[in-house]
């Protein structure tokens, strides 16, 4: 067996021996039928973000395979605003390299994601699974490489305050039990998330806590591994659904919501990428950033503005996204610099051999880091839909190399000090800010749609339809109105407490 498939947390991949890329329907029938599972949940996200979930009961083995082989009809227009009533029928159908025991059933369950059609059995152009293959499959073709991704996912969980080993307020970053309340919490999380074929890097805590009205907010974070960004996008979406339902199990809140309070820290979606071909690393040459890293990033300095209208979709986003704090507002990029919008992480390109140095006992390892390297944008929030987020960045990252003047923008934004200190401040000037608003959102998506919508990888229906969601929050000024009114702003919070 490989080392990809031993210790499988995957009750589905550890039983059959074999791949979730390679199970096949006669393999979901075997496993349903040899571990005595009764039911088949369908779930796929809609336009909210969310998964949503259709229950079937094992009648008999003929109808197992029929909605196996067939899928089910739901509703489209009760699932997108972009289709009418009046011809809303679509299909769905189970991807069965998705599938996962469902741990809250108490009837046992096997759970698969699904892909959208509409009547003539073609794939839905406006669903969000389809759109990121589209934008997955232009990127091979224009660059002959692969697009990978990883999120780093942050939330807060909410709980009665019990008063003991009070955390240090907005010092909760990687804190211990006592002084973090939720770590296994997290870990249970982490480990539902992984039996559904989630590939987890690590969890911790997070710099965000405090208190408000006798209730504990911590902050917390699950970062994945890069894989190919359609699974990066289907793992995301699971983990936001496990680590809400855990959470009412147990009786607490949880809130991906990009800001919750004044003053203190608010929780992004980071996104790591990485580039492949082969199977290897192309982010790299000679131990420094390569001219495909840096192709990639010149392309998402060019559409920076546009993509926060995937990444940052409710006002509460642009109370994140504030000048002279963590989160990152100029666009611009930089090594190992948090004040960036495009950072390039600490990427192990040291000569030293650390484990052994750490371990004396250990001989050379001579483990290829260089699979390590990812550049992350740090913008985006848990308000996006994460299908669209990653579709938005994988044409940024491909329109760099249909740049022609790419290499040259990427060191015209390239910036290795902390742009926020005073000795800065011409540096600062000369670069782009990213929008304020949802308002201002949209006009930067409609002014650069033209480059989404190529290669048909964002349908013109989908980005209209973004742009009018965006709009109808009328919030152009809204930050300046309410920014340091605390009332208004825990206001604005319960109205997006649940987006993503």
């Amino acid at each position: 067996m490989s080392k990809e498939l031993t210790m499988s947390p995957n009750k589905v991949v550890a039983y059959l021996g074999k791949p979730n890329t390679a199970l096949t329907k006669a393999d979901i029938i075997r496993f349903i039928k040899e571990n005595e599972v009764r039911m088949v949940n369908f779930m796929y996200p809609a336009g909210d973000g969310r998964l949503k979930t259709l229950n079937f009961v094992i009648n008999n083995e003929a109808y197992l395979e029929a909605i196996l082989t067939c899928g089910e009809r739901v509703d489209g227009s009760s699932l997108f605003p972009f289709i009418q009533a009046g011809s809303s029928d679509l299909y769905v159908l189970p991807r069965f390299s998705t599938a996962f025991l469902d741990p809250f059933a108490e009837i046992p369950t096997l759970s698969m994601l699904c892909s959208y059609f509409n009547k003539d059995g073609e794939p839905l152009e406006s669903s969000p699974e389809h759109t990121l293959h589209k934008a997955c499959k232009a990127f091979k073709e224009v660059t002959g490489m692969d697009f990978e991704a990883m999120g780093e996912l942050e939330y807060y969980v909410i709980a009665p305050d019990t008063g003991m080993f009070a955390a240090t307020d907005q010092k909760g970053y990687h804190e211990s039990a006592p002084y973090a309340k939720f770590n296994e919490f997290r870990t249970q999380c982490m480990a539902y998330i992984a039996q559904a074929g989630g590939q987890i890097k690590y969890g911790h805590s997070e710099v965000g806590n405090f208190t408000i009205d006798g209730k504990v907010y911590e902050q917390n974070e699950i970062e994945f591994l890069p894989v190919k960004a359609e699974n990066a996008a289907d793992q995301l979406v699971i983990a936001k659904w496990m680590i809400r339902n855990l959470a009412f199990q147990k009786g607490y809140d949880i809130t991906f919501a990009p800001k919750i309070t004044v003053g203190k820290a608010g929780s992004g979606l980071h996104i790591h990428m990485r580039i492949t071909k082969d199977g290897k690393n192309q982010m790299l040459e000679n131990g420094s950033l390569s001219a495909t890293a840096r192709t990639a990033i010149a392309g998402m300095m060019k559409l920076a503005p546009s993509i926060t209208a995937f990444g940052n979709t409710n006002p509460t986003s642009y109370f994140r996204l504030v000048p002279h704090q963590e989160a990152p507002t100029n666009i611009c990029w930089g090594d190992r610099n948090r004040s960036v919008l495009v950072r390039v992480p600490l990427g192990w390109a040291a000569k030293a051999d650390m484990c052994q140095l750490a371990n004396p006992l250990e001989d050379l390892s001579h483990y290829d880091t260089t699979q390590k390297q990812t550049v992350e944008m740090r913008s985006p929030d848990g308000s996006a839909d994460v299908y669209q987020l990653i579709a938005g960045l994988a044409v940024a990252c491909r329109h760099g190399f249909e740049m022609e003047n790419a290499l040259d923008v990427a060191e015209r934004t390239y910036v290795n000090v902390n742009i926020h200190q005073k000795e800065n401040a011409d540096k600062l000037k000369d670069l782009a800010q990213l929008p304020d608003s949802c308002a201002a959102s949209a006009d930067c998506l409609q002014e650069q749609r033209a480059i989404f919508e190529k290669h048909n990888v964002f349908s013109p229906a989908m980005i209209d339809g973004i742009i009018k969601q965006l709009r109808a929050f009328n919030d152009k000024t809204l930050r300046s109105e309410i920014e340091n009114n605390q009332e208004e702003m825990l206001r604005l919070v319960q109205r997006h407490f649940h987006c993503g």
